[in-house]
């Protein structure tokens, strides 16, 4: 069922050292905070709930007028 198998302990920690090794300790906070970010802005994408458009919505009321 799995494409590569199982991943154990090891190749977890094998996974991480590689990443390490590729971008750096201290890149390592910037580049999840970005794919936390791009998750985040995904799932509202597809979602439909975007801050934009209750922005709009709400731009659009007509405001009561002074008699």
């Amino acid at each position: 069922m799995f494409l590569f198998g199982t991943l154990g302990p090891q190749e977890l920690i094998l996974i991480l050292l590689i990443v390490v090794i590729i971008f750096g300790a201290k890149k390592l906070p910037d580049l999840g905070k970005s794919l936390g970010e791009g998750i985040k802005n995904f799932k509202g994408s597809v979602s439909g709930k975007d801050k934009d458009d209750k922005e709009k919505n709400d731009d659009k009321t007509v405001p009561p007028s002074k008699n």
